[in-house]
């Protein structure tokens, strides 16, 4: 059979590699092959390798992580299948850092070198080149496809799905001349990754704009965990900053605030270990009161030459930015990293279309909950892909279990195209709209970040929805026309969902409503119809 894969992050490519043994395998990416996420990913891999723990123990953090929201089996799948998968990287030759110190074949086992990141409890993460460990598992990645009988098209951007009689029969693409263009598929997968861009400040390249999201969205299939928006709490405060690994933190850099003083130990009792949305938030809350002045991450305690061995990337970029971090405090801010939601699917992918798959974090398994644990992603865009490549073409069963044994409340929203709207609208701070594509990204950013990001209430929800459907995606083009499409209805969605869910659970934070509510559903997922109406359905949809 003809098997689509979209995305060359790690979650497409492992899913193409090992696809292409028993399959015709198509890998579409929009940039180059090797521009995705994945190049950006510092930490490592989270994973229970050592002998001193377990994957019951794995999977304990990432239901802490999670807020009590993640789905229980897809748990158990990421951290039990996790062990084998990381061998399957090893076996490719991923260059692992090794441990000199001699302790670590005792405690461990192995001779790995392990890091340690925000609510694990055990020394966990392996990283490859120090900090850049998601470029290391990319190189590795794309030789190995290399070698297999994979046809690839780069500078392919994915604009919508084919469906026919409510099966997913192809995508339909521009392709590198930016010619409209349509590929068959007996099956597709979506590895597209996520939409950090919807905000004004993200750790994410250029690439996430969430366009398979949006697409399978289009298409009638079922979205879930929207709100659900992680913002890394240490990017670095300059203009263009990347992210700063919480692996840092991990090794025992503490966060200050103007006065010097370490202000997340009055916050959690984890202090800078705790999960990454109360990170996020306590940062916040010390950037306001300090009058907006940027907190600082001062690693100064871990000395010149293990910041320079061990973070060799993070030595440049902060010298890059006119500071020596061995010897002083470094600006940090939080920044949209990472969408727990996505394209609801069961643990081998399967969303709630035939002929469609989604994996990476532009699925939805309820994996994550409502707060993704450090150095889970790599692990999940591995895992899941292999289970996706290996379901592919299997039996499709009668009852799809969406988002594993949560309380699955399905929704039905209208797609753009049936939502009413004048021919020229005011934008939000009261310029017209324009056919200018810029303007629109620059507005969909603007309501996102300052409504719809690390703090929200129902009065800036509300404004938000009504500024973002005053909007007007831009007429079918290039590649920048569909990208601000797919960011619209993203964020008209995430909107709608951040607005439903009247409570804070994890990385979604209502100041208007500060608790968590037990009664409240693990989850609230979408579908596109041309009419809004709710609609009651059984967790375990048909397929």
């Amino acid at each position: 059979m003809h098997v689509v894969i979209v995305g060359s992050g790690i979650a497409g490519l492992t899913a193409a590699i090992r696809a292409s043994a028993v399959h015709d395998v198509t890998l579409v990416t929009k940039g180059a092959l090797a521009d995705s996420a994945t190049a950006y990913a510092q930490g490592g891999v989270a994973v229970a390798l050592g002998a001193d723990d377990s994957p019951a123990l794995h999977q304990a953090d990432t239901h802490v992580a999670a807020a009590g929201s993640a789905d229980a089996r897809a748990v158990e799948v990421l951290c039990t299948d996790g062990p084998a998968r990381v061998r399957d990287l090893l076996a490719l030759g991923v260059p692992f850092d090794r441990s000199t110190d001699p302790s670590a074949l005792d405690r461990y086992g192995d001779d790995l070198a392990r890091g340690r990141e925000a609510a694990h409890g055990r020394w966990r993460v392996v990283h490859a080149d120090g900090d850049a460990t998601g470029a290391a598992i990319e190189r590795t990645l794309i030789d190995a496809l290399h070698r297999q009988h994979v046809t690839i098209l780069e500078r392919t951007c994915l604009t919508d799905l084919v469906v026919r009689d409510g099966t997913v029969v192809g995508i339909d693409v521009l392709d590198l001349l930016g010619e409209p263009r349509r590929i068959d598929a007996d099956a597709v997968v979506l590895a597209s990754g996520g939409a950090g861009h919807l905000y004004r400040e993200t750790t994410n390249p250029l690439v996430a704009t969430g366009d398979g999201v949006a697409a399978a969205w289009r298409a009638g299939a079922v979205v879930a965990d929207l709100e659900f928006v992680q913002f890394h709490p240490t990017r670095l405060a300059v203009p263009d900053g990347g992210l700063v690994s919480e692996a840092v933190r991990g090794e025992g850099a503490v966060l200050r605030d103007a006065r010097g003083r370490r202000f997340m130990t009055a916050v959690h009792p984890d202090a800078e270990l705790a999960p990454r949305d109360v990170v996020a938030r306590g940062i916040a809350a010390a950037v306001r009161d300090q009058g907006g002045a940027p907190v600082l991450l001062d690693a100064t305690g871990l000395g010149a030459d293990f910041l320079t061995g061990r973070f060799p990337g993070l030595t440049r970029a902060t010298r890059a930015a006119g500071f020596d971090w061995t010897r002083q405090g470094v600006p940090v801010s939080p920044a949209a990293h990472y969408s727990m939601g996505g394209i609801a699917t069961d643990a081998e992918g399967r969303t709630s279309l035939p002929g469609l798959l989604a994996i990476g974090e532009a699925a939805c398994t309820g994996v994550h909950g409502a707060n993704r644990l450090a150095s889970n992603s790599l692990l999940e865009g591995l895992v899941f892909a292999v289970r996706a490549a290996d379901a592919v073409a299997g039996t499709r069963p009668g009852l799809l279990r969406l988002r594993g044994n949560a309380d699955l409340r399905v929704t039905s929203v209208p797609r753009a195209a049936d939502v009413i709207r004048a021919s020229r609208q005011t934008l939000p701070g009261g310029a017209t709209h324009l056919d200018d594509v810029g303007a629109v990204r620059q507005a969909v950013q603007a309501v996102m970040t300052d409504r719809v990001g690390l703090l929200r209430d129902a009065t800036g929800l509300a404004s938000a929805r009504r500024d973002l459907d005053a909007l007007t995606a831009p007429a079918a083009g290039g590649v920048r026309e569909h990208e601000d499409r797919a960011l619209l209805d993203l964020a008209r969605l995430v909107a709608l969902a951040a607005e439903t869910r009247t409570e804070s659970r994890g990385a979604h934070a209502r100041t208007d409503h500060p608790d968590t509510d037990p009664a409240a559903p693990a989850s609230y997922a979408w579908v596109a119809e041309t009419v809004t109406r709710h609609i009651a359905v059984p967790q375990e949809v048909p397929a």
